[in-house]
C-alpha cells in the first residue's frame, strides 16, 4: 500500500493535498474513503481520491481516522467528479459535495434503531409455559405467531398494551427483544398493486430492440467508440415508460442496475408507483422532498446493493448503483435538469459522461427533444428510436389556436377566458370529464399599478415588479422572496384606486370558480405545494375524479397520465415567447406540445385550446401541428446563422455586486483580458446588464463566450480566473452550456 494519500479536503481551495497514511488506518483506507485530517490549526473531513509513493511537499501530516468501513465513492464516480470540475469550471470539493447528499456527508441522520421482537424456537418447556400466559401475554403471543417478527412499538400500539407483558414473554424465553435498524421508507404509506408487462405495439417492440441491441453491444465492446446513447423520440402517450420498464427488466435479469431520472418532483409519484408496481423493493427513491432520514436510508440501501433501481430528480444521476447497466433520462429536454448553483451541471450531459466511466448505456426520452440532442442524432453521435403513434389506437388531440386579439376586439377589453375555452370547459363539466388549465405564472396579478400617476410596486432589491397574491393580501418578489402588505393607497400620489395588472394562477382560479360555481376546482403551483406529500394528494384527488378542473403551472405540463382529461386549455401561451433569450421559441414549442399531450390519453378523444396574441409564430403553429421535425429544421437554421448552440457551446459569465459602477468596470476589464488571451475562434460579447439586471440588491452584468469546442473556452478561463483578484464584494459565476441568459 502506498504511503501517501491524495485528499480533497472540505475547504474551497480547488486542489488535492498530500497526507501520510499511518499504519493503524492502512487496512481500511481506500480510494473514495471519507477521512478526518488536520488542516492548519483545525480538523476537517476530506475524501481520498488517489495514492502516491512520493510527494513534493515536506513535513506531511497524517490522516487521523477513516469514517466508514467501505468507501462512499467508487472510481467511476470519482472520475466523473473530476470531469465535472474541469468541464464546468468548478472547484473539485464543490463537485464532491454535489455528488454526495448532505445527509451522507454530515452523517447526521444516521440509521434509526428500534426494539425488535423475535419469536424463539418452541420446545417442550415453552409449550407448557404458553398454557400459563395471561390474557395480554396470550394476545401478544398470538399476534407474533400470526405476523412474525415485529417492532416492539407496533406490537404495543396494535394491542393497546404496555411493554411489560412483552418483557414478561422474554423472561419466559418465548421471545427475544433486541435493537434493529428501521428503514425510513418513502413509500411506506402507499398501497401499490403489482403489475405485469404490457403487450407492446410494433413501434414499441422496434424501439425496445434498438435499445437492447445497444446495451448488448456495450457489454461486449466496452472500449468501442460506437454511440451508447439512444434518443427515444416518442409523441406524448406513445408508451415510452413501458419501453423503459421492459428494458430495465432485462438489465436487472442480467445482474445490473438502473437509474431513472425525471425532471420534476411532481412527476416522481406517478413514475415511482409504476416502477414499484413492477419491481417492488428493487426500487429506491432519491429526490429533494425526502427527509434527511429517508434520503440517508435510501442512499445506503443503494450503496449496499439492497436496491438496484433508482428513481429521482437531477442529483439521482450520482446514485451509487452497483454494476450500473443503464441510465434513463425521461423528458430529457427539461431545463430543470440544469443546476442553478455551482457546479452548474446538466444531469443529461452528466449521465452521458457517467455512461463512459461505468460502461453502461443511456436512453434519452422526450416528445420534444432538445436541439442539442437532435443535433447529436444528425451527427450520428446518438442513435434514434422513434414512436410516432399513441398506444391503444388513441388519437392525438385536436388543437385549436384562439387569437386573443380578435377576442379583445369582440368584447372591447382583454379577457382571461375566450368564448371557445369557456364553452369547452362547460361541455366537459356536463359530461363529467376533466379539464387541465395551464398558465406558467403563479400569483393573482403580475403587478400593482396606480392608474392616476403610473406608479408600479417594485421590489427594492430586484429589478422586477411585485406579484400580488390575493390569498394573504401580499406583494411578493418571486426572485428574492421578499414580501410586504398591499398599501391602502398609492405611495406616490395617495390615490386609493389601485389596478391589478396581468394574471396568475390565483386569478384564473377565482375566475373559473365564478364562471363554474358548481365545479370542483383545484390549483397546483409552488404556493400550494409547500407541504410534504402535497403533490401526491392533489394528483391523487385529480386521478380519482374528486377534481373537475386543475389549474397549474409547468408542474402539470408534462409526464402526467390521466385518462379522463379530455380538455387542455393554455390560458396565455405568450409568456415564455417574448423574453430576451434565443431559446424562447424552443421552450414555447416544447411547453405547448407537452401540455397538449395531457389530453385524450384514454378512450375519449382530446381537445387542446391555445390562447395567444401571436397565433402565427412558428412555435405556436408547429405545436398546433405537432410538427417537431419541421420546427427543428427552421429553428436550427436560425441557430446556425447566428452561431448559437447547438452549433457552438455557450459559456455565460455573470458578474454581480452591490455597486453597479464596480460591476461594470470589472466586466469591461475581464473582457479586455479575455480578448487578449483567448484564441480568436472564441466569440466574445460586450459586457452588458443582464435581462434581470438586479437581484437581491446586487447588480448583474453578463459576458457571453461561444466556441465550437468547450475546452477552447474553459481551459484558458480557469487559468485566467485563478490569476484575477476581483475587488471585495464582486462575484463572478461561470455557467458552461448555459440554458438561460436571464
Amino acid at each position: 500500500m502506498p504511503q501517501i494519500a491524495k485528499v480533497v479536503a472540505s475547504v474551497a481551495l480547488d486542489r488535492e493535498f498530500d497526507y501520510l497514511v499511518p499504519d493503524d488506518v492502512r487496512a481500511t483506507v481506500a480510494v473514495g474513503s471519507r477521512v478526518e485530517v488536520p488542516f492548519g490549526r483545525r480538523r476537517t473531513t476530506g475524501y481520498v481520491v488517489g495514492f502516491s509513493d512520493q510527494s513534493d511537499r515536506p513535513n506531511l501530516k497524517s490522516i487521523l481516522s477513516v469514517s466508514e468501513k467501505e468507501p462512499l465513492l467508487d472510481n467511476a464516480v470519482l472520475e466523473l467528479a473530476r470531469w465535472m470540475a474541469e468541464y464546468y469550471c468548478a472547484p473539485i470539493e464543490k463537485v464532491l459535495k454535489t455528488v454526495l447528499p448532505g445527509s451522507i456527508r454530515r452523517d447526521g441522520a444516521g440509521f434509526k434503531t428500534r426494539l425488535f421482537v423475535t419469536v424463539c424456537e418452541a420446545d417442550n418447556e415453552s409449550s407448557s409455559q404458553i398454557q400459563q400466559l395471561s390474557p395480554k401475554q396470550s394476545a401478544i403471543w398470538d399476534l407474533l405467531r400470526q405476523r412474525g417478527d415485529m417492532f416492539l412499538r407496533d406490537v404495543t400500539q396494535e394491542l393497546g398494551v404496555t411493554a411489560s407483558p412483552v418483557r414478561a414473554l422474554e423472561q419466559k424465553g418465548l421471545v427475544r427483544i433486541k435493537e434493529a435498524t428501521e428503514r425510513r421508507d418513502p413509500m411506506a404509506n402507499r398501497t401499490i398493486l403489482p403489475t405485469t408487462p404490457l403487450s407492446l405495439t410494433d413501434e414499441q417492440t422496434q424501439a425496445l430492440q434498438k435499445i437492447v441491441t445497444t446495451w448488448e453491444e456495450r457489454r461486449v465492446k466496452s472500449s468501442c467508440a460506437a454511440p451508447w446513447v439512444v434518443l427515444l423520440h416518442g409523441v406524448t402517450g406513445s408508451g415510452k415508460t413501458e419501453v423503459y420498464l421492459q428494458m430495465i427488466a432485462r438489465v436487472i435479469a442480467a445482474g445490473q442496475g438502473a437509474i431513472v431520472l425525471v425532471p420534476e418532483i411532481s412527476l416522481t409519484p406517478q413514475t415511482v408507483e409504476r416502477f414499484v408496481s413492477r419491481f417492488g423493493d428493487e426500487v429506491a427513491v432519491l429526490h429533494s422532498h425526502l427527509s434527511d432520514g429517508e434520503r440517508y436510508d435510501e442512499w445506503h440501501r443503494i450503496h449496499s446493493g439492497g436496491a438496484s433501481i433508482v428513481i429521482g430528480a437531477r442529483s439521482a444521476v450520482f446514485a451509487p448503483v452497483r454494476n450500473l447497466g443503464i441510465i434513463i433520462v425521461d423528458e430529457e429536454h427539461e431545463p430543470s435538469y440544469k443546476q442553478e448553483e455551482a457546479p452548474r451541471y446538466h444531469a443529461r450531459d452528466v449521465a452521458v459522461m457517467r455512461s463512459r466511466f461505468n460502461d453502461c448505456i443511456v436512453v434519452l426520452g422526450s416528445a420534444t427533444p432538445s436541439l442539442e440532442s437532435w443535433a447529436n442524432v444528425t451527427r450520428r453521435k446518438y442513435r434514434l428510436a422513434s414512436l410516432e403513434r399513441r398506444v391503444d389506437n388513441c388519437k392525438m388531440p385536436a388543437v385549436r389556436v384562439v387569437d386573443m386579439r380578435v377576442e379583445a376586439q369582440r368584447t372591447g377589453h382583454v379577457t382571461v377566458l375566450s368564448r371557445e375555452l369557456a364553452s369547452a370547459i362547460s361541455e366537459r363539466i356536463a359530461r363529467s370529464e376533466q379539464t387541465l388549465l395551464f398558465l406558467n405564472r403563479r400569483g393573482f396579478a403580475t403587478s400593482l399599478i396606480c392608474p392616476k400617476c403610473g406608479y408600479t410596486s417594485q421590489c427594492d432589491q430586484c429589478s422586477v415588479a411585485h406579484t400580488y397574491h390575493r390569498q394573504n393580501e401580499s406583494l411578493r418578489c418571486h426572485l428574492c422572496g421578499s414580501a410586504k402588505s398591499v398599501p391602502a393607497k398609492c405611495p406616490a400620489c395617495g390615490d386609493p384606486a389601485f389596478k391589478f395588472a396581468g394574471i396568475g394562477t390565483q386569478r384564473v382560479e377565482r375566475i373559473i370558480q365564478k364562471f363554474f360555481p358548481h365545479a370542483r376546482v383545484q390549483r397546483m403551483d409552488a404556493d400550494v405545494t409547500t407541504k410534504k406529500n402535497s403533490y401526491e394528494r392533489i394528483l391523487g384527488d385529480f386521478r380519482s375524479g374528486r377534481i373537475d378542473i386543475l389549474i397549474g403551472t409547468q408542474m402539470i405540463a408534462k409526464g402526467l397520465h390521466f385518462p379522463n382529461v379530455t380538455l387542455v386549455g393554455v390560458v396565455y401561451a405568450d409568456l415564455s415567447l417574448h423574453v430576451p433569450d434565443f431559446r424562447a421559441g424552443e421552450r414555447t414549442f416544447q411547453l405547448l406540445t407537452q401540455v397538449a399531450g395531457r389530453a385524450g390519453r384514454g378512450d375519449l378523444s382530446g381537445e387542446v385550446i391555445i390562447q395567444t396574441y401571436t397565433p402565427h409564430h412558428q412555435a405556436v403553429q408547429a405545436a398546433r401541428r405537432t410538427d417537431y421535425v419541421g420546427f427543428c429544421e427552421q429553428e436550427m437554421e436560425f441557430r446556425k446563422e447566428l452561431e448559437y448552440p447547438p452549433y457552438t457551446h455557450l459559456v455565460c459569465l455573470t458578474l454581480s455586486g452591490a455597486s453597479e459602477e464596480k460591476v461594470s468596470f470589472c466586466s469591461n476589464s475581464l473582457v479586455a483580458k479575455i480578448n487578449a488571451q483567448f484564441p480568436r475562434s472564441v466569440l466574445v460579447s460586450e459586457p452588458c446588464p443582464a435581462p434581470l439586471a438586479r437581484i437581491k440588491g446586487h447588480y448583474r452584468y453578463q459576458v457571453m463566450l461561444r466556441s465550437r469546442l468547450t475546452a477552447t473556452i474553459t481551459t484558458p478561463l480557469k487559468s485566467l480566473l485563478r490569476e484575477i483578484s476581483f475587488p471585495r464584494g464582486i462575484r463572478c459565476s461561470v455557467d458552461v452550456d448555459a440554458l438561460s441568459i436571464m
